[in-house]
């Protein structure tokens, strides 16, 4: 019987076909998830990543509430047409602290990995108010009911810690000076010596929605300013691959 016979033989047996389908994808499975169990970490630590601020978390939960990850991803694929729209491709530590994670496959708008630092407050004020009164041919929805919620961060203490259960590294020290910390990084004449200790350099500080107290506008845009910019690309350098 040639080879021509047994494929035959194959295709046209369900039960067979089955079988054989099964095995093939149990060894590929294996193949792909065994040695997983014997690496320490599966993601390469990336100098300049940290976590979130609590204001930047705040607004990261208002991110999710509305559903801004049906239209935008935060996944930018190493493929050049990606790369020279977006920016460098992403690594998967900077997805280390997302729970969950924002990845996205859908684009009605554009991806938003890098879109930290790329516009000024004031414009991500307007967007957000009125997409369209700055990219006219937008669809998105519009946010300015967000400069009119105020938050205080009351809780914000409690979701540190529900993220530190989950594995993102939140001392003692950071979770205690949540609230301070919260009110601090939107106020840039308030004492932020310490966010900046807790967190780094790396700490957009100031008034992002240009109007008095914390608004969710504020945690908005706090935590669209860092997106993708906690990692210096100009010197990072990938680990050799093994």
């Amino acid at each position: 019987m040639g080879i021509l016979d047994k494929h035959q033989v194959l295709e046209k047996n369900v039960t067979l076909l089955a079988i054989f389908a099964f095995l093939v994808v149990t060894v590929g499975g294996i193949v792909q998830i065994a040695p997983l169990f014997w690496l320490e970490n599966t993601i390469e630590k990336v100098e300049g990543m940290r976590p979130y601020t609590p204001l930047e978390l705040a607004g990261r939960d208002v991110y999710v509430r509305e559903g801004c990850y049906v239209c935008h991803s935060q996944m930018i694929r190493p493929m050049r047409d990606e790369v020279e729209r977006y920016g460098h491709y992403s690594l998967a530590a900077e997805s280390q602290y997302d729970h969950p994670f924002q990845w996205g496959s859908k684009r009605t708008g554009p991806d938003l990995a890098r879109v930290g630092a790329r516009y000024s407050d004031e414009w991500h004020v307007d967007h957000l108010t009125n997409p369209q009164s700055v990219v006219p041919e937008s669809v998105m929805p519009k946010y300015g009911f967000f400069s009119k919620r105020m938050i205080d961060g009351k809780y914000i203490e409690d979701v540190m810690k529900t993220h530190r259960f989950v594995g993102v590294p939140y001392t003692d020290e950071m979770i205690e000076n949540g609230q301070a910390d919260f009110a601090a990084q939107a106020d840039p004449d308030a004492d932020y010596d310490g966010l900046l200790e807790r967190y780094g350099d790396n700490v957009n500080v100031r008034n992002f929605d240009g109007q008095p107290g914390v608004s969710e506008m504020d945690a908005m845009i706090a935590y669209l300013q860092v997106l993708g910019t906690m990692v210096d690309f100009e010197t990072f350098q990938p680990a050799p691959s093994r």
